[in-house]
């Protein structure tokens, strides 16, 4: 929290889904939610609840100064489709290993 900058995470109870081409990549009704200045809402949602069978790791990897560094998962058709933080930054420790996608519905 530097400089007008925050991030907060609390567990969420909304009930989200991950749907691409009409197959459902997630779905939880225990997402951990981040909120985070400037940025949109995003769900944190636990390995548990993800088919990270039909992910594959990518090379790609992204630096936040607030988070940590993130590694991302593609599937065939949809590159860099979810990203999670391994290791993150103590401040946002809850996420770690948690999966968010750039789409995801609240149902």
């Amino acid at each position: 929290m530097t400089n007008g900058h925050s991030i907060t995470v609390e567990e969420g109870t909304e009930h989200v889904r991950v749907v691409r081409d009409g197959q459902v990549l997630a779905e939880s009704t225990r997402p951990l939610v981040l909120r985070e200045t400037g940025c949109p809402v995003r769900y944190y949602l636990p390995p548990e609840d993800v088919r990270t069978d039909l992910l594959t790791p990518s090379d790609t990897h992204t630096h936040c100064p607030f988070k940590g560094d993130a590694s991302y998962w593609s599937l065939p058709e949809a590159a860099d489709l979810v990203w999670a933080y391994p290791e993150p930054k103590n401040e946002v420790a809850r996420i770690k290993d948690h999966f968010c996608f750039y789409d995801t519905e609240v149902v």
